[in-house]
């Protein structure tokens, strides 16, 4: 189990790195999804998993299409 966290932890600690390095709105919001899943199976290997619920609900679906709302309002948010 603790290969697992691991493997969770590195995961989760190099998508976090990506998210915040990546220029692009939308792929930066393609990329937050992917954090948010990367996080609910680090909670789910942590035996959490109301926490793991609920990251899921927040940062998998409602953060990105928040974001994605926001972008097609601002006109798509490409130079």
């Amino acid at each position: 189990m603790t290969l697992v966290i691991d493997t969770a932890l590195v995961l989760a600690a190099a998508a976090g790195t990506t998210v915040a390095l990546t220029r692009d709105p939308f792929r930066q919001t393609v990329l937050i999804g992917f954090y948010g899943l990367v996080l609910t199976l680090l909670f789910v290997a942590l035996q959490a998993p109301d926490v793991a619920l609920s990251i899921a609900a927040v940062q998998i679906v409602a953060l990105p299409l928040m974001i994605l709302v926001a972008l097609a309002k601002l006109g798509g948010g490409r130079r």
